[in-house]
């Protein structure tokens, strides 16, 4: 799987990519999601991108902001980038989502993206709602890999990393940062590969509930370990107040779904994702009847046949490199 479009929503609201700083030509600065894109803007350096934007955009009423391509030439880390929207943070009062790192597979491998530590968004946008990362381990690529400290924020209702390879470190933080608000909960885990390190001990706190109580979606995806995500949710605590749950993307396989179908009934649950799967036909045929009974809607969409080299075969998430 490769992203082969940019987001065309964020928090509602339509995306616009500046193209130009003529502020005649500008979308009110509060209707729309404010893509920068060092690529659309004549490969400009991102310093200059940002100050033409904040000069020409009415800051105070932006509402969500997407970062694009950040580099013009040669690739570059994001800290940097991340560091002139923090030290204007104080100029962006009405911000309410935020999403990192907008990037097609054409114009850099997921896997070759090289973040930093996003815990200062949190910590410097108190009100903010919703934060997507795509990106992770740096691979040595870059000064420091995706990284997460645990923190409380009061606001945050939308989490979402987009990950072929997550850092366990990253998953243990999200487990134990206080987020009351939180709704929805994504994580593409990932393959070890590409740094994708995280264990099912990792998504302990997460699995047992409690410190985000008001969460109602939980994505553990794209993960070589789904058979035993699988295990783990089915007799975790947190699924009894879910409505959906996405277990979709990685390498789940006859094994995880005989685990969700003998665990606590999920029959609860209005979404069950499973798509891009290893299922046999009488299991998905099983899983179906299960839950088509009770309303359930379950997506067993895109299945997948194990590659075979000599004697192994082989089973691949969806995103990795």
């Amino acid at each position: 799987m490769t992203f082969a479009e940019h987001l065309e929503t964020l928090h509602g609201l339509p995306v616009h990519t500046l193209h130009g700083a003529d502020a005649a030509d500008l979308p009110a600065a509060g209707d729309v999601a404010w893509r920068l894109d060092c690529h659309a803007t004549d490969e400009a350096p991102f310093a200059e991108l940002w100050r033409d934007f904040t000069g020409a955009v009415d800051t105070e009423r932006v509402r969500a902001l997407v970062i694009g391509p950040w580099w013009y030439d040669e690739y570059t880390e994001l800290r940097p980038v991340l560091e002139l929207l923090l030290a204007d943070a104080a100029r962006f009062p009405a911000l309410r989502a935020l999403f990192l790192a907008d990037v097609t597979g054409e114009e850099c491998e997921i896997s070759w993206l090289q973040l930093t530590d996003v815990t200062p968004v949190l910590e410097r946008f108190p009100l903010l709602e919703e934060l997507g990362v795509r990106g992770g381990d740096s691979q040595g690529l870059g000064d420091e890999p995706l990284t997460l400290r645990p923190v409380r924020h009061e606001a945050l209702r939308v989490l979402r990393f987009e990950s072929g390879g997550l850092p366990g470190q990253v998953v243990r933080a999200v487990g134990a940062c206080e987020l009351p608000a939180l709704e929805r909960l994504e994580l593409w885990l990932g393959v070890s590969q590409y740094g994708g390190d995280a264990t099912v001990a990792d998504l302990a706190p997460l699995l047992a509930g409690g410190r985000h109580p008001a969460l109602r979606h939980l994505g553990l995806q794209d993960s070589e370990l789904q058979d035993e995500i699988a295990a783990a949710v089915a007799a975790a605590p947190v699924v009894a107040q879910l409505e959906s749950l996405s277990l979709s993307m990685g390498t789940l396989t006859d094994a995880g779904a005989e685990a969700l179908l003998h665990g606590q009934p999920l029959t609860h649950l209005k979404r069950l994702d499973l798509h891009h799967h290893y299922l046999s036909q009488d299991v998905v045929e099983r899983l179906r009847g299960a839950f088509g009974a009770t309303g359930t809607e379950v997506d067993l969409s895109e299945p997948q046949t194990p590659h075979r080299w000599r004697d192994e075969e082989w089973r691949y998430v969806a995103v990795s490199e």
